[in-house]
């Protein structure tokens, strides 16, 4: 046990195996590979891709920033080269991956362009695919904001691009803001996409 728990690799794969032996106990009982079970296995992946992405922008927010003071100048290069640059590449493609796998479920379970139009293109919209597109269009916007503004600006503020102080420190502000900017509609997003669940 303890050659898998040392390795992360191992105990994700390990994770991915246990996933795996559910999968079979529910082909066993009858299940089959139709449309109802990929939009099952594709709402997992979002599950899954979520908790990474708010996951590490909750850490950003909650435990990063508010520290970095705390944190002796000769200590902060540990994290501004290590830690945060790897935290953002799973951060990043956290969010990618949790877009991807919500527009591919929206689709599978028919209701994409009701939630992306927010009912506007059909005269009979299901509320509950309204609030889905509510927390779509939320998730969008944040995607947007990692890709296009954070990380553009955190690898200036982190010196992985050239830049001199002053626009080091404006990035870093300006990341620091749209970070907020995600934390804040985290909170309508996620309440959106339980309320298409759980309200309507």
């Amino acid at each position: 046990m303890a050659g898998i728990l040392s390795s992360l690799r191992n105990t994700v794969i390990a994770g991915f195996v246990l996933a795996f032996i559910l999968e079979l106990m529910y082909l066993n009982g009858g299940g089959t590979f139709d449309t109802a079970f990929y939009a099952f296995l594709f709402r997992w992946l979002h599950v899954l891709s979520g908790v990474m992405w708010i996951g590490l922008l909750y850490y950003f927010n909650f435990v990063q920033i508010p520290n970095m003071p705390n944190i002796p100048d000769e200590q902060k290069p540990a994290i501004g080269k290590v830690i945060a640059p790897a935290a953002l590449w799973w951060f990043r493609w956290g969010a990618m991956s949790t877009l991807v796998t919500g527009l591919i479920l929206g689709y599978l379970n028919g209701y994409i362009h009701d939630a992306l139009s927010l009912g506007a293109m059909n005269d009979f919209a299901v509320p509950k695919n309204i609030a889905i597109g509510i927390g779509m269009w939320l998730g969008i916007i944040m995607w947007f904001n990692v890709w296009f503004v954070i990380w553009p600006n955190q690898k200036k503020a982190l010196g992985i691009v050239e830049a001199d102080a002053d626009t080091k420190a404006a990035s870093a502000r300006t990341a620091m803001l749209f970070s907020r900017t995600n934390t804040m509609l985290s909170i309508p997003m996620l309440f959106a996409m339980v309320a298409a669940q759980n309200l309507y």
